[in-house]
């Protein structure tokens, strides 16, 4: 993910708190209507939700005990079939987009996107992604910046969330269409702005050779580095364009509960990452659901593209916050669906 223009829009650590908390707080006053919506946005399905953050936890150390998934390694080779037993295992369908592109370097990289369907035969669609590629070099590590971290957060925590998304479908059952999947090659790019194509290479890929033809969702989720403790969730600049709506009524939903503290109402400059290719090129209007971190000059946390993301910085209590919040927004968007 390019360090230029995934730079946020820097505000100052003390009002950001302050917004998080006002947003949170139960004692503010509210206004009914709004109270009202964001009760409906959680009472919408009859299904429970019973994401479990601890499987998603176990799902995110997984990928970090293969080793840091940089393409063309034995353990990025390892995780990408991983991936796919464990699609299997929940989903009705799994694609595996096999593909070779050419790094900012020169270099050639095998890749391999992960596609899980469920209720392949639906046409009202919600597609849910992650990229699970590591990458090659953690270039913010002050110490050691030539080697791959781990990515638990930065890959990882996306992914566990979305395994364990899928294990939760296969026991609910919708009748709505769900896609999953897994992007590979997200973030070996350049730092230079000048060739900002050279990050989402499976996304860029995916979204000019779709696992169907003629692929159409209502709306996509991205996540990226939804683990981290505390984590803050701003309304990212893109993402608002693409599907303002549907960001609300994530965000609401997030809010309804009782994530708040994590769903900020804050807007922040846009990013490019993988939600814009799949919204542009792949015609699918997809939000991005991704840290802000006020206190770095980046907009990510401290551990970003260092040797600090690893599991430490993995909490169950973002992951459950992320995981219910998502899975509630299918829930709830299968009760909506006409009775055939």
């Amino acid at each position: 993910m390019n360090l230029r223009n995934k730079l946020f829009k820097i505000l100052n650590a003390a009002t950001l708190v302050a917004v998080a908390t006002l947003y949170a707080c139960s004692g503010e006053v509210k206004d009914p209507e709004e109270e009202d919506d964001k009760t409906t946005q959680a009472q919408k399905s009859t299904k429970p939700n019973n994401f479990n953050a601890d499987s998603a936890y176990v799902y995110i150390q997984k990928q970090v005990d293969f080793g840091p998934r940089v393409p063309n390694s034995t353990s990025h080779i390892n995780c990408g079939n991983w991936l796919s037993q464990m699609l299997n295992k929940w989903c009705d369908t799994v694609y595996v987009q096999t593909f070779v592109s050419k790094n900012y370097k020169g270099v050639s990289w095998n890749g391999k996107n992960v596609v899980g369907v469920i209720n392949p035969n639906s046409p009202n669609r919600l597609l849910l992604c992650a990229h699970w590629d590591t990458r090659p070099e953690a270039d913010q590590d002050p110490l050691n910046p030539k080697t791959p971290s781990d990515g638990a957060n930065d890959g990882g925590s996306g992914v566990g969330v979305l395994l364990e998304i899928a294990r939760q479908l296969h026991i609910q059952k919708p009748t709505m269409g769900i896609d999953i999947i897994f992007f590979d090659l997200e973030d070996g790019g350049s730092n230079d702005s000048e060739i900002e194509r050279t990050w989402c290479l499976g996304s860029q890929y995916w979204s000019k050779n779709q696992h169907v033809v003629d692929y159409r969702a209502k709306n996509g989720i991205l996540l990226d580095m939804v683990g981290a403790k505390d984590a803050l969730f701003a309304r990212e600049e893109m993402s608002v364009r693409f599907a303002n709506d549907f960001l609300s009524r994530v965000w609401q939903t997030g809010a309804s509960l009782g994530f708040g503290n994590h769903f900020i109402n804050y807007n922040k400059s846009g990013i490019t990452d993988d939600h814009v290719y799949v919204s542009y090129e792949g015609k699918v209007p997809t939000i991005d659901i991704i840290e802000y971190d006020s206190k770095t000059q980046t907009g990510f946390g401290a551990y970003w593209h260092t040797h600090k993301d690893n599991m430490s910085v993995i909490d169950k209590n973002t992951l459950n916050a992320v995981g219910k919040t998502v899975l509630q927004v299918v829930l709830n968007s299968d009760a909506e669906l006409p009775i055939q």
